[in-house]
């Protein structure tokens, strides 16, 4: 089972910001985020896409989306970077307090795709699937 972090998608206004961040940011190939300190529990989250686990975005106190760790690295200064891959995965909304840094998320806690929902959420666009989770209605 892998295992997650949670971070809050700071300064993104909504789901549809974040996905705009993620995709500009990943035109070259995977998106690289820098943090301090290497995760204690790196070998647990990093991995192949379909065992790895996933960086959990926090916009608005709720579990909206994911994005796919592909790898941990070295960045400037000493510090390490986080690569992900840039496609943005809707989950069912979950509250989350927000919190500095990140933090680990087991795979039972962690929300399921919106992607395999047979209720039809994921072919709402991004911003109608945002407001309805800010409303706790999906």
């Amino acid at each position: 089972m892998p295992l997650h972090l949670t971070k809050v998608a700071f300064g993104a206004a909504g789901v549809e910001h974040l996905a705009e961040r993620l995709r500009e940011r990943g035109e070259a190939g995977p998106v690289a985020l820098t943090t301090r300190y290497l995760p204690k529990r790196h070998a647990e989250v990093a991995g192949p896409k379909e065992a790895g686990g996933s960086l959990f975005w926090i916009i608005k106190h709720q579990l909206v989306a994911r994005s796919p760790i592909l790898l941990f690295g070295e960045a400037e200064g000493g510090r390490v970077a986080i690569h992900l891959d840039p496609v943005l995965v809707l989950v069912h909304a979950r509250p989350k307090r927000a919190h500095q840094g990140w933090r680990y998320l087991e795979e039972a806690d962690a929300p399921a795709d919106l992607a395999g929902d047979a209720t039809g959420v994921a072919a709402m666009p991004a911003v109608l699937a945002g407001r309805l989770a800010e409303l706790a209605l999906i």
